[in-house]
């Protein structure tokens, strides 16, 4: 497992649509696992393989409960329910943060890691994530839906 380097802010790959898993090999395990590692390195709820610069459709997502990481492969949104105002951050822009409308429930499909497809009904938080990661993929930025003039930015803590 490797720390891979995280796209930022102004990368063009940041705005391209990621391409469908075809096959899931031991290279795409490899992608899923380093996206784990680095996702947990920067303490993120979520990462998309295009924030490590891979245009593939795989996100992983990480609620820090009991259940673990998370991991879906080609996702798709088929049914959002209600919408709330959420605060919203990216590790590909790092120290923003802002408020945004996002679904209160969606239910996705996905393969996991196995390949098995599955369903997932979420809300909350893993609704805000899941929805914020398939826009990744589809080459959208969370800084493109930001409720006008919520968009603030943190001083990082010095070490």
């Amino acid at each position: 497992m490797a720390i891979r380097n995280l796209r930022l802010e102004g990368d063009e790959i940041l705005k391209k649509k990621s391409r469908e898993v075809e096959v899931i090999d031991e290279k795409i395990q490899v992608l899923i696992d380093d996206m784990i590692e680095t996702m947990h390195k920067y303490n993120g709820v979520g990462l998309a393989a295009v924030q490590v610069g891979v245009l593939k459709r795989v996100i992983v997502i990480d609620l820090y409960d009991d259940k673990g990481p998370i991991v879906l492969i080609n996702p798709v949104i088929l049914k959002t329910k209600g919408e709330h105002e959420v605060e919203e951050g990216c590790l590909s822009y790092p120290n923003q943060f802002a408020k945004i409308m996002r679904p209160e429930e969606v239910v996705a499909e996905y393969t996991d890691r196995d390949g098995k497809r599955m369903k997932v009904k979420a809300k909350d938080l893993l609704a805000q994530a899941i929805s914020h990661e398939v826009d990744h993929l589809n080459g959208e930025v969370f800084v493109e839906k930001i409720i006008p003039g919520t968009l603030e930015y943190v001083e990082p803590e010095k070490e």
